[in-house]
Order: C-alpha cells, then sequence, then structure tokens
C-alpha cells in the first residue's frame, strides 16, 4: 500500500475516539485493503452552505466522531468563547454520539451548549434558535438520505441554515483543527452545558398552532413519520390544534434508523408511500400526510373520485399554501418566495392579491433570505414555511407546521362540500394550469454529470419537446434577469408557451435534477388541460434525455 496512505490511516486511527471506526480503520490496515482506504482518505467531506453530509465510517471522507469534533471545533473558533449554540438531533446511527460530541468540543473550547432533550424535528431545533436567543444552532440528521449517511447542518442567530461566507469561514476554521485528541472536551455535568426540557416544545407546539388553521376540525388523516422523528410532535401539534388524532402507520411509528420497510426514507421516491396509502384505503382517509425521517418536509395525498390516491406535487401543495397564507394575512409589505426551480404559478398568485414575490436559488437557506416581511416560503422537493401576521415561527421547511395548515385547509373544503383537488382546479380555471414534473439521473460516477453539464454548455438545445428554446441561460454566471441571482451550477432554458428547464446537480444526492414546467391554459375541462400537460412533459422528458446524453 502506498506508505502516505498507511501515515494518514494511522494518524486517524491514533486521534479517534470511537472503538467502532478504530476497529474499521485497523481490519482495512491489517487486510492491506487500499483501494478502501484509499475511498476514505483519498478525499474528505466538504463543510459547505448544507454543512457536512456523507456515509458512515471511518476516515475525513466518511461521518465520524472524529469529522463532527473537527467541524464543532471549526464552528466554535468562528462563533468565539461565551456564545451561546442550540444542538439538536434525529434518530439515526450515532446521531445522539456526535450531538453529545459537539457541545463537549463547544464547552470546552469555551462557549455554552444546550442540547435538546431527545431525537426531535429538525424544525424544533430551527425555532428553538431564535427562541433562545442563541447564537448558532447544530443538528444532526442526513433528512432522507439512505440509513448508511448521517449529516451535520449549521444554523445562525437568525434561526436560518448558513450563507456564505459563513460557511467558507467555518470550512477554513476547520482546516486548522489539530488532531481531535488534543482538543479540551466539557462535560454533561459543566455548568455551560445543559440539556433543555419539555418546554422548548411546548413553546414550538404553540407557535405552530397559532398559524392560520381556520377553525374547521372534521378530517380523516392517514400519516406516516418515515421511521423518523416527527410522529410524537405532529400528534401533539394536532391534538393542541384540536385535530383528532391521525391514523399512523403501524410499522413506520417508532424511529428507526435502518428504515426496515423503505429503500429510501423520502416520500418522493417509488413506494415509499406505499404503506401510507394502504392505510389511508382502510380507513377512508380525506389526506394522507408523511414526513420525512427528520420531519421538515411534509407529503400530501388526495383522494381520488375512482377510490384510490394520488400524492400531491410540491407545486401543487405549495400553490395552495401560499394562495391560503396571502388570503389569511394582511400588510403591504408581505412576501412570499419560491426557488428558481420551483412552479412559477406562485408569482401568478403574488401578482393577482399584489403581494411581493421573490425566486431564490435552491434551498431553504436562500428563500429565508429573500426579504423582509416574509409570510411564506416554498420549494418543490416539499418544503414549505408557513406564517402568519406574526410572521414565520420557524426560518427553515418545517414539516409539522405544513402537515397542520394542509389539514385546516383541507377540513375547510370539506366542510364546504369539496376537496383539495377542487381548489386545484380552481387554481387552474384562474391562473392556467401550471404542471411541473423532475428527470432525475443517479449517477455512481461524478464526472457523468459534470460532462452532460459541460456538453449542454457547449451546445445547447434549440427545441425541446417540439417547443423552441427562446433563452438559454447559464446561471453558473449570476442571473441574467432583475432578480440578481448569485452564481450557481445550473442551465435554464426558457421555452415558447411559457415553457421552463432548468438543469443542476443536486448538491446532496450523486444526482443529475432536471426541472421541467409548462402551462396551459384551461378553457374547457381541467381535466383535459392537465391530460394536454401531461403529455407535454412527457415530450420534454423525452427529448431532454437525448440532450444529456446519460
Amino acid at each position: 500500500m502506498s506508505s502516505d496512505l498507511v501515515r494518514l490511516a494511522r494518524s486517524w486511527l491514533a486521534q479517534d475516539p470511537d472503538p467502532e471506526t478504530r476497529a474499521e480503520l485497523t481490519a482495512l490496515l491489517d487486510g492491506g485493503d487500499e483501494h478502501a482506504l484509499r475511498e476514505r482518505f483519498g478525499t474528505r467531506l466538504e463543510f459547505g452552505t448544507a454543512g457536512l453530509r456523507g456515509e458512515l465510517g471511518a476516515g475525513p471522507n466518511r461521518m465520524n466522531r472524529v469529522t463532527v469534533m473537527r467541524a464543532a471545533a471549526g464552528l466554535a473558533r468562528v462563533l468565539g468563547p461565551g456564545r451561546h449554540v442550540v444542538i439538536g438531533y434525529d434518530a439515526r446511527h450515532k446521531s445522539d454520539v456526535f450531538a453529545h460530541d459537539t457541545a463537549a468540543v463547544l464547552t470546552g473550547a469555551g462557549l455554552r451548549a444546550s442540547v435538546l432533550p431527545l431525537p426531535l424535528p429538525t424544525p424544533v431545533l430551527a425555532f428553538a434558535v431564535r427562541h433562545l436567543g442563541a447564537d448558532a444552532g447544530v443538528t444532526v440528521t442526513a433528512s432522507h438520505n439512505p440509513p448508511r449517511d448521517n449529516g451535520y447542518k449549521v444554523y445562525w442567530n437568525d434561526g436560518s441554515q448558513i450563507v456564505p461566507p459563513v460557511d467558507s469561514e467555518i470550512s477554513a476554521a476547520i482546516d486548522a483543527v489539530g488532531p481531535v485528541s488534543d482538543l479540551p472536551l466539557g462535560s454533561p455535568g459543566d455548568p455551560a452545558w445543559i440539556t433543555l426540557g419539555d418546554d422548548v416544545v411546548a413553546a414550538y407546539l404553540e407557535a405552530v398552532t397559532a398559524l392560520p388553521l381556520g377553525d374547521a376540525r372534521d378530517l380523516r388523516v392517514a400519516y406516516t413519520p418515515m421511521h423518523g422523528v416527527g410522529g410524537a410532535t405532529l400528534t401533539a401539534a394536532f391534538r393542541s390544534a384540536g385535530f383528532g388524532a391521525p391514523a399512523t402507520v403501524e410499522a413506520q411509528a417508532a424511529p428507526d434508523p435502518d428504515f426496515p420497510t423503505v429503500s429510501f426514507p423520502n416520500p418522493e421516491e417509488p413506494g415509499a408511500m406505499d404503506l401510507a396509502l394502504e392505510l389511508a384505503r382502510s380507513v377512508n382517509a380525506d389526506i394522507v400526510l408523511a414526513n420525512d425521517p427528520d420531519a421538515d418536509r411534509c407529503a400530501v395525498g388526495v383522494p381520488l373520485p375512482d377510490g384510490g390516491y394520488r400524492m400531491l406535487t410540491g407545486d401543487e401543495v405549495g400553490a395552495l399554501l401560499g394562495e391560503h397564507v396571502i388570503r389569511q394575512t394582511s400588510g403591504d409589505g408581505r412576501l412570499v418566495a419560491t426557488t428558481i426551480v420551483s412552479s412559477s404559478l406562485l408569482g401568478k398568485i403574488a401578482s393577482t392579491y399584489g403581494v411581493r414575490h421573490a425566486e431564490t436559488l435552491t434551498g431553504f437557506k436562500w428563500i429565508m433570505k429573500a426579504g423582509d416581511g416574509l409570510v411564506f416560503g416554498y420549494e418543490e422537493a416539499l418544503g414549505y414555511s408557513v406564517g402568519s401576521g406574526a410572521g414565520l415561527p420557524v426560518h427553515d421547511k418545517d414539516g409539522i407546521g405544513a402537515a397542520l395548515t394542509v389539514a385546516g385547509l383541507a377540513a375547510r373544503a370539506k366542510l364546504d362540500g369539496r376537496t383539495l383537488l377542487d381548489l386545484l382546479d380552481d387554481q387552474a380555471r384562474r391562473y392556467g394550469l401550471h404542471a411541473t414534473s423532475q428527470l432525475s439521473v443517479r449517477v455512481a460516477d461524478l464526472s457523468l454529470i459534470a460532462g452532460a453539464m459541460a456538453r449542454l454548455r457547449a451546445d445547447p438545445p434549440v427545441e425541446l419537446g417540439g417547443r423552441k428554446v427562446e433563452s438559454a441561460e447559464d446561471l453558473s454566471e449570476g442571473s441574467a434577469d432583475s432578480t440578481g441571482l448569485p452564481p450557481t451550477d445550473g442551465l435554464r432554458y426558457r421555452l415558447s408557451g411559457g415553457a421552463r428547464v432548468v438543469v443542476r446537480p443536486s448538491g446532496t444526492e450523486p444526482k443529475l435534477k432536471c426541472y421541467l414546467e409548462v402551462v396551459a391554459p384551461v378553457t374547457g375541462e381541467v381535466a383535459e388541460a392537465r391530460e394536454r400537460a401531461a403529455q407535454d412533459l412527457d415530450a420534454l422528458k423525452a427529448d431532454l434525455s437525448v440532450a444529456l446524453g446519460l
């Protein structure tokens, strides 16, 4: 084996406090497995605006106690002694260990650490940062990633995820950290290290039950927390708001880091909602709700006239919630925001009501920076932050608050003899049918994604799905319009008839993601417009697949 590789591995082994990863690394060294060692030490997880996320294991290219302690030490150096950090965690493998290692490093560096009392939804942590007046927050979660992954997300004092230049400052500070075995560490008995009580969760529940939920409560709900940490908090929120307890998928009710009933614990993945939809049929549910494992996202399903169910897209839920919040709030300074890959419908709704609208880069860290007066934000990947006249209780996506608000909206519709599908048809008639879809390509070799992006930049398509490409915009150069978006690795095509395509590499998974939208005028039945739009989206996907060359 390479002597440099062996040296790096032995240096890591000397500082690693975890017997499991020490045993893993020792076995690789003793077995001479150069390939496995190079996977772990040939590169490293990069700290960015999404923090850290990766596979559990030994080495700098894995999530482990050394990686987490280095991240905590970097955060401590940027913040400085005396600052206050709130720490949360989900129920994934090692999440509690990583949270307590973070508290130990922070308090050892002279900061104060408040640790949430048990595995809780990410929005509870985001809420707690502002509620407690903390300087920063950390949550240990890999959201909806596979069971073998974990992650580390950092929030700033406004309760939203960090953005540049804070991420690069923390990254540079991490680079300056020496062996973690040399770090001074605090302990749970120290005055600077406290474990929070249930009062933080109670304050969060009070905040989300004050959202514009209406007064209708007759609703049958089928729900799954998808083996994550959302179940108890969502049930408590429904109870506090006056709803009956949802029927919950028993096999997915308890937190389980192995996610045994799903291939990917993501409501958007094929098959992930099968058990919830089966439960919905058995209880004749009015709506289906799901959270991802850290409960910052919310998926919504609705019954069909034929007795089946279908899941709504994130854009459909975003449009319903956005118009609902606009109607339920007042004031000239209101702002609603979504991302460049989400539907353009929210902008049309906002214009109709005389409300400001903003488009941001992908990710809630950018939505929360859209501007003052923000009362609603969403992204098509099932993320929503719902506000009221008092503003946003959570400055991040909140799957619990969104679920509550959807339930209130559906209960009001039921009282009027209508459904969420009827409300969507109303929007289609008012604003035109905005149909969206995705084309995602998962790869084992990230260079394939870079190659596809390079080909599209060198030879932009002139027609997609029978529509002329009216403009091709390279977002790596920044936005060419008045929105003033900062540069990002993406391409945006505007097509005839109001259609749009955005192509970008995923920030958290080895995927190339393409976001498609067509707008169909409704001159007759909405169902006919939906059928035309579906055909148009299929044509776009077919041509785009060829253009990608993957």
